[in-house]
């Protein structure tokens, strides 16, 4: 198969969920185009983008700084598109009236990029916005691939409170299948008007063999090192852990915390550690690749995640850097919150508690503190949970079969993909 996926930038430290679905579908004998809005951090990247030559398979739609340079830019292809072919500015009008403002720069620059490209089997949109961009390039261009959205976070929750719950409305009814990447994502798409029989739950997965599985013990040294990490934004509720740690150090002097990631919230974060006065205990390290990671949840023996809704609406699904932490053996204190109730079992391979709720967190997290001889047990747990439901190999050999039977098929989803009533997990994922 020929799949061109579209996704917001790339190559990206805090979306490793595309990197693993283009490097499995690669594995299995696929080609992937990636089509970028924006270039990511090429400094840090991911060792899968160098060993599978990712980057020469990458379009970008737009230049990564200067307004003055992406003004050129999209004039540019717009008289391209006029010389070309006059009437895709009135297919795009059809367009915008079908499916709504989708950003002309980055539609000219993708369509530029896909009429290069020959035919392709799937267009996979990475987010919701994204789905939207596909469904616009598949009208001006009438192209018979199937169109394939996925929904992970902010584009079921912030992107509607900004842009209202009829902005799929069109992309529902002429897209071919919806991925959300859990339940609590399914039943929203459902209520937003979405035909359940066109939605699959696909959650994103981990390779777990680059995440060694060590119980956790007391260290000889007695310091407890405890690990968030993900991107410095409101939804990932960094101020309450902050706060419950600098409490819990109160008594426990022997810990240690480190956040690791950076982000728009980094400057108000280190004033916050100044506030507590606990800079010598927290830390932020800022954004580390892949491997710095693993070395540092591996001398870590507590992991947590204490993601909210933001202020704008934003929402996590069951975030990767919960899976890579349990699939290491990690305990965890995360939220009641979005899709990560799927995850973390509570009292199983972790604890979950209120969002916001800092008394909670003193109190799970003290309790972990205090009782290190349960951490083999909630770390196998842990274990055992990513490596039954959250497999990335098992969950790229399934993509590709959902690929392959909606291509054999000539409604949106084969009722052969739909679980029996009452099945946990779909098809493709759980």
């Amino acid at each position: 198969m020929r799949i061109a996926f579209l996704v917001n930038e790339f190559p990206s430290l805090s979306e490793t969920f595309i990197l693993n679905q283009v490097c499995g579908l690669i594995d299995l004998g696929h080609s992937v185009d990636i089509y970028a809005m924006r270039p990511g951090r090429a400094a840090l990247n991911h060792p899968d983008v160098q060993k599978y030559r990712l980057l020469e398979r990458c379009h970008y739609a737009l230049p990564k700084k200067g307004r003055l340079l992406r003004g050129f830019h999209g004039l540019g292809l717009l008289l391209d598109v006029i010389r070309d072919n006059p009437s895709l500015l009135l297919r795009y009008l059809g367009a915008l009236r079908q499916y709504g403002a989708v950003p002309l720069l980055n539609l000219l620059s993708v369509l530029r990029g896909l009429r290069g490209q020959g035919h392709y089997d799937i267009i996979h949109g990475q987010f919701g916005p994204l789905g939207l961009l596909g469904a616009s390039l598949r009208h001006m261009l009438a192209l018979d691939a199937k169109l394939v959205t996925s929904f992970r976070g902010y584009d079921i929750s912030m992107y509607l409170r900004k842009h209202g719950n009829a902005v799929y409305r069109s992309l529902f009814d002429n897209g071919d299948l919806f991925l959300p990447n859990c339940e609590c994502f399914k039943k929203r798409l459902i209520e937003l008007g979405c035909d359940e029989k066109k939605i699959l739950v696909h959650s994103s997965g981990i390779d777990c063999n680059r995440f060694r599985f060590a119980m956790r013990t007391l260290p000889s040294d007695g310091c407890i090192r405890i690990v968030t990490v993900g991107r410095l934004t409101d939804k990932k509720g960094l101020e309450y852990a902050m706060s419950a740690v600098a409490r819990l150090a109160q008594k426990h002097a022997n810990i240690r915390y480190d956040i690791v990631g950076d982000g728009p919230l980094h400057s108000h974060l280190q004033r916050l550690i100044e506030q507590l006065q606990a800079g010598g205990y927290i830390r932020l390290l800022g954004a580390k690749n892949q491997a710095e990671i693993i070395e540092i949840l591996d001398g870590a023996q507590l992991f947590i995640s204490t993601s909210v809704t933001s202020r704008q609406g934003d929402e996590d699904g069951p975030a990767n850097t919960l899976k890579e932490a349990m699939a290491m053996g990690l305990p965890v204190v995360s939220t009641w919150h979005g899709g990560i109730p799927e995850l973390v079992e509570d009292g199983a391979a972790g604890f979950l508690v209120p969002e916001r709720d800092v008394e909670a967190i003193v109190e799970k997290l003290g309790y972990l503190v205090s009782n290190p001889q349960i951490w083999p047990a909630f770390g196998r747990a842990g274990r055992e949970r990513v490596e039954s439901q959250y497999n990335i190999h098992k969950l790229n050999g399934e993509l590709v079969a959902v690929y392959q039977q909606l291509l054999r098929s000539d409604k949106s989803v084969p009722a052969a993909l739909h679980p029996s009533q009452g099945e946990h997990r779909t098809a493709i994922g759980t």
